[in-house]
């Protein structure tokens, strides 16, 4: 785990690979590209969330295939054993979602970095940005898959009758307990059977954009017994994103944790009758 200080950054500005992953809900109507040309990280490049995404699948942000990431890496210019800084605009969850990316795809947990605060903290402290374009040189990235980071809906609805692993979902309570509508349409409201709920944000300070303390996101998860001091987690959202939150922070309390995703989320599981 590296969750890095802005000053760290400013130090290392010159020897990280700097990726900014911001992405936005559509209802919030930014365009994370617009702002990254407006003002980023210098040396940094922008990472699309979208369109970096498997293509061949109706639901958002899955996991592309491997060859695919080889050569969103390589376009990116991103070799196997740079070291790597991932920011956002996005509360993190994005960040995160692009460090899992990375991780599924064999890069060393130890060479991938999220900036705490992302681009908020990054401005309120008046470090540089620029809108000049970063040169990229294109690399040649050779990605291996972690199967095992990523649980199938099969594996979900077999979990549900054998009880082998926990189920996390991040999304809000009211979501989760279907009292809202979700946002994407033609899924049904509600959640998982058996799994419990415990906002992504609530592992984030809102008032400074970080992480809270690992004491603050020990407490938060220790409060639930099916999840305290256990390794046999999956976390599960609307869409494989802010699912990424809870595996980094769990992940921050408890290094054994081997970080895993159902990718598809409520997204895919919603569609199906209760």
């Amino acid at each position: 785990m590296s969750l890095v200080t802005t000053d760290w950054v400013l130090n290392n500005l010159n020897s990280l690979k700097i990726i900014d992953a911001s992405w936005h809900m559509p209802a919030q109507k930014r365009n994370p590209a617009k702002e990254y040309l407006n003002a980023h990280i210098p040396n940094s490049i922008f990472f699309d969330l979208d369109e970096n995404s498997e293509k061949d699948t109706d639901l958002p942000h899955m996991l592309p295939k491997q060859d695919a990431w080889g050569e969103i890496m390589s376009s990116l210019g991103i070799n196997n054993n740079d070291d790597i800084l991932i920011y956002d605009n996005s509360d993190l969850k994005s960040s995160c979602r692009c460090w899992f990316s990375l991780l599924y795809f064999g890069h060393d947990e130890k060479k991938i970095h999220i900036l705490n605060g992302g681009l908020k903290k990054w401005i309120f402290e008046n470090k540089p940005t620029t809108k000049d374009k970063t040169e990229i040189i294109e690399s040649n990235y050779v990605a291996s898959e972690k199967e095992n980071l990523v649980v199938s809906l099969d594996q979900i609805k077999k979990n549900i009758l054998n009880k082998k692993f926990n189920i996390v979902d991040a999304r809000s309570h009211e979501r989760f307990e279907g009292k809202v509508p979700e946002p994407r349409k033609g899924l049904r409201s509600g959640h998982i059977k058996n799994s419990f709920c415990l906002p992504f944000n609530q592992c984030i300070n809102q008032k400074t954009g970080e992480f809270k303390s690992l004491e603050e996101l020990r407490k938060l998860f220790e409060q639930y017994e099916n999840v305290k001091n256990k390794i046999d987690i999956v976390f599960t959202c609307g869409s494989g994103v802010t699912a990424s939150v809870l595996a980094y922070a769990y992940k921050m309390v408890n290094n054994d944790y081997i970080p895993k995703i159902y990718d598809g989320s409520w997204s895919e599981y919603g569609k199906y009758p209760a």
